[in-house]
């Protein structure tokens, strides 16, 4: 059996499995848990194309997540417009902001970008609470409308979109696009000596994952119903980069599981009271030393290996 049809056939149980869980335990609570674990999937591969694909990691994810949020907040609590606009508003205007963004910093060496673009995220929660009066401040927008009734239904919505995203980003990995930029990360000189345009490819990346993200943010604030500047945090930007470490950076569709199984790996370790965050500290030590390359990745290459058998393409 072919390596593609194998990929094609796991993919399709692994989503098919997802969208039927919640109709075989039927718990509106395990529909929310999945549904947070989608979302931060979008997030994750969002994050994935661009810095897993050109090395130059993104600290300030959060920026466009949060950007995102606010835009569909702002878009249907103030101007009262239909909630389904949020989406592609969502998006504009984490595009806006990765162009703002990218433009001087993308051009700088070394950690300089990663710290930049964390920089970009800690002001944007602070002008989220200097300007209180317009932004609600700590409590941020509140009264935002659902864009569906049903929790499952949302779900099966969320999940729908993360396959279409990850479905789109990994075909574009794959492409001529996704070589140059693997080769960017590889060594961004000998690529600019040999006439590319890395900083139009390093740019239009980043805008790409600035869009997903953003309308990950946007879907996020209408299944809270509210937004507020704690998507902006640190926490979350480093919250999704793990989770793609968990999953197999560079492979697309490993942050998926990566988000799946720390978001499932949480809600598991409430029992554990106040040693949750020290089980599930030690937990991702322990992924993240044994297995450089990430769990979720590798272990399906490796399943899709054996199954194929020697000499497959």
């Amino acid at each position: 059996m072919q390596l593609r049809t194998l990929d094609k056939t796991g993919a399709v149980l692994a989503v098919a499995a997802l969208a039927a869980l919640p109709l075989i335990f039927d718990s509106r609570y395990l529909i929310g848990v999945l549904t947070v674990a989608a979302i931060y999937g979008i997030w994750s591969v969002s994050w994935d194309f661009m810095s897993g694909l050109t090395g130059r990691e993104n600290f300030g994810h959060s920026l466009f997540i949060g950007v995102g949020a606010y835009a569909a907040g702002f878009l249907n609590t103030v101007w009262g417009a239909n909630a389904w606009w949020s989406l592609p508003a969502g998006m504009a205007a984490a595009v806006l902001f990765a162009v703002i963004m990218g433009f001087p910093t993308l051009r700088l060496k070394g950690p300089y970008f990663a710290l930049a673009m964390l920089s970009g995220a800690v002001i944007m929660q602070r002008l989220m609470l200097i300007f209180w009066e317009q932004t609600g401040g700590e409590e941020g927008i509140n009264g935002i409308t659902p864009l569906l009734k049903s929790p499952l239904h949302f779900y099966w919505l969320v999940l729908g979109i993360l396959v279409a995203t990850t479905a789109l980003l990994g075909w574009m990995a794959r492409s001529h696009w996704g070589l140059i930029l693997k080769a960017i990360r590889g060594d961004e000189a000998t690529c600019q000596a040999a006439g590319l345009n890395i900083t139009y490819y390093k740019m239009a990346s980043l805008i790409i994952s600035a869009a997903f993200a953003g309308m990950g943010g946007a879907l996020y604030a209408h299944y809270q119903l509210q937004v507020s500047p704690q998507l902006f945090a640190v926490a979350t930007s480093i919250t999704i980069i793990t989770m793609v470490y968990v999953g197999g950076m560079s492979s697309i569709y490993g942050p998926i599981g990566g988000a799946l199984l720390l978001t499932l790996m949480t809600e598991l370790l409430r029992n554990f009271g106040e040693w949750r965050l020290m089980v599930y500290s030690v937990a991702l030590i322990l992924i993240l030393f044994f297995l450089p390359q990430g769990l979720v990745a590798p272990t399906w290459q490796k399943i899709r290996r054996r199954l194929a058998g020697p000499g497959a393409r």
